[in-house]
């Protein structure tokens, strides 16, 4: 599994960088897929005020463990990603992780 992850979030960093075909929430829709085991039932909403971004995701609720990970780790990588990728946009995006 960790190859299926680390494909995954280059590849979603790569998108991300190369032409922006890709938007923050497909980058964490990418990651987070690759963590998850019912992919499908993953979504990002992204709502925008001003500068700052709000993305909501919602997983499963048996996955849930899986995004959060082991006191956050797993949420607090993602976020850390999230903000490094959003430096380049110049803005201020927020990750909730929504039951």
């Amino acid at each position: 599994m960790p190859n299926a992850v680390h494909y995954t979030l280059t590849l979603a960093l790569y998108r991300e960088r190369e032409g922006g075909n890709g938007t923050m929430k497909d980058l964490i829709s990418d990651i987070v897929k690759a963590l998850v085991d019912q992919p499908e039932q993953v979504t990002v909403t992204e709502t925008e005020g001003g500068n700052t971004v709000v993305l909501e995701l919602k997983v499963a609720k048996s996955d849930m463990g899986k995004v959060i990970g082991k006191r956050g780790r797993h949420a607090d990588a993602i976020r850390t990603i999230l903000s490094a990728a959003a430096g380049k946009v110049r803005k201020r995006y927020i990750l909730e992780i929504v039951e």
